[in-house]
């Protein structure tokens, strides 16, 4: 098995309505290539918080880094991915604004996702309610699974998603994006023009918002070749 010198470090940052267990499905394909891989816990309290939670992950790396997100956590890593041990960017079925970007307003020009339905907020925090949950934010996930991943999902502030960020890393990493094309929760379009909009290197996976649930083995090949892309990238 490679080292974890040769190949390379990885940190994954999940989105709204779930937590750093999203990724468990990657992250052991990773581990066997000898990738060393850890998984941010975001708060979904703020932009800031998540971001320096993601930034405290980044700390703790001793060489060049690939961060990967799905969902909201784009634009986590849009915030925080000019951190100086980033190497490259991995966007799966992920926000990313630019800096100050009005990211509703862009998103309004799209088909309304079917998710977005089921948010109700008791106290300031939000959550997807079970059907919702069950037939838009994790169609094509075995009913079993998608009930526990509902019974686990983080609950964001109601504030969240009017945060704007003020960096876009993206402009200044090498991108890889993921579209996942029977997205209910983002518009598989909207993907598209974010992934052609930073130049990344795209895939497109035929799968709902969950594809690293559903197609693990296509993300974990899709950071491995970013994390290939990258091995030699001086960071700043």
């Amino acid at each position: 098995m490679a080292t974890e010198q040769q190949a390379g470090r990885v940190v994954m940052v999940h989105g709204a309505y779930a937590d750093g267990s999203s990724w468990a499905d990657v992250i052991p394909l990773l581990q066997q290539a000898g990738v060393s891989v850890m998984s941010v816990q975001n708060p979904l309290t703020s932009l800031a918080d998540d971001a320096a939670a993601t930034r405290r992950a980044l700390d703790l790396q001793d060489g060049p880094t690939v961060l990967v997100a799905h969902s909201w956590g784009g634009t986590v890593i849009s915030e925080a991915g000019d951190h100086p041990n980033v190497a490259g960017l991995v966007y799966v079925a992920a926000r990313a604004p630019d800096a100050g970007e009005d990211y509703a307003a862009l998103a309004g020009g799209y088909p309304k996702a079917p998710a977005s339905a089921g948010l109700t907020f008791t106290d300031g925090f939000g959550r997807l309610d079970e059907g919702t949950f069950l037939a838009h934010f994790a169609n094509g996930v075995p009913e079993e699974r998608a009930r526990v991943l509902y019974a686990a999902q983080g609950p964001i502030a109601e504030t969240l998603f009017a945060s704007r960020t003020t960096a876009a890393a993206w402009r200044t990493r090498p991108c890889w994006y993921a579209v996942s094309k029977q997205d209910h929760t983002i518009a598989p379009d909207l993907e598209r023009f974010l992934a052609d909009r930073m130049n990344a290197t795209t895939i497109e996976v035929d799968a709902g918002h969950l594809s690293m649930i559903t197609h693990p083995r296509v993300i974990a090949d899709l950071v491995m070749e970013a994390i290939r892309a990258t091995a030699d990238r001086p960071t700043a």
